[in-house]
């Protein structure tokens, strides 16, 4: 049983480079740093909201290292949930088929989807101080051209719920997709979209990477903050605010860009917003 998203791990070459931006921008607080023996790499931990983000920068032979060289840029190189039952959900992974392994107190588990290593991390249940101006991140987003295996591979692996998924589907930006959601009453799941035009940024970016993560999404009450703090960095920021709406007001939804985070990119909704396309659109609050 997954509860939450708790954590997002970017591998990078330079761990304090990515980290600033989450700092500046979304203000992010420094956690700690030490060493994972088991991916060959450095650790700096900032929490933004209610979850941990990982920089990792490989320090010699190792997993982050190898993907580097694969990918050849820094990167969302896993997405991390809790459970009240890590050991048994990383148990089942492995019954499944998965790849797991046991390090740091956690649960690495991986998954070969098209080819690609997809990566997961389980951990242990634990309340958290809130930091900065997220509330917390509920979304990992996973590119798949064959959404369908994509999804049951998750499901089964993670032995979640299907009654609680919902679908999406997004013309504006070129894709279907199928939201994971560990509960039918809160937001955190993983997102598995397939593009279905090539020509827009997400196509592109598939034709490019294959399946692989492609963003992350959070809720916060401080939009107003984030914009302006990205505005006056000269931040890439795509904004979704309705024309009718006084520019004052929050938009509903903004994405920063990859190369404003060190190497990925981040979707932000305000409050119950993401409710809209999360299968209960009443719970949606008006501006």
């Amino acid at each position: 049983m997954l509860t939450e998203i708790d954590r997002i791990l970017l591998a990078t070459p330079d761990a304090v480079g990515s980290a600033m931006p989450w700092r500046d921008l979304l203000g992010a607080e420094f956690v700690g740093r030490d060493r994972l023996d088991s991916l060959g790499a450095q650790r700096m931990t900032l929490r933004v909201g209610t979850t941990d983000i990982e920089f990792l920068e490989p320090d010699g032979a190792g997993v982050v290292a190898d993907e580097l060289a694969r990918r050849g840029r820094a990167h969302l190189f896993a997405a991390g949930a809790q459970s009240p039952d890590a050991g048994g959900v990383a148990r089942h992974a492995a019954n499944a088929g998965a790849a797991c392994v046991d390090a740091d107190d956690r649960h690495y588990i991986t998954l070969q989807i098209e080819g690609a290593p997809i990566r997961f991390v389980v951990s242990p249940e634990q309340e958290r101080q809130a930091a900065g101006h997220l509330d917390f991140l509920y979304e990992a987003t996973v590119l798949a051209a064959d959404q369908a295996a994509a999804v049951e591979q998750i499901a089964r692996t993670f032995n979640l719920d299907r009654s609680a998924f919902t679908t999406i589907t997004s013309e504006a930006f070129g894709y279907t997709g199928v939201l994971t959601l560990f509960h039918p009453d809160r937001l955190h799941r993983f997102e598995v979209i397939t593009p279905i035009d090539m020509a827009k940024t997400m196509g592109r970016y598939y034709g490019r990477e294959g399946a692989s993560y492609y963003m992350a999404f959070a809720e916060s009450l401080e939009m107003p903050l984030i914009e302006r703090l990205a505005g006056e960095a000269g931040a890439g920021i795509t904004l979704d605010r309705p024309d009718s709406r006084d520019p004052a007001l929050t938009a509903d939804q903004l994405w920063l860009h990859p190369a404003t985070l060190g190497g990925m990119m981040l979707g932000v909704s305000r409050p119950t917003m993401a409710w809209r396309w999360s299968g209960k659109p009443e719970r949606v609050e008006p501006v």
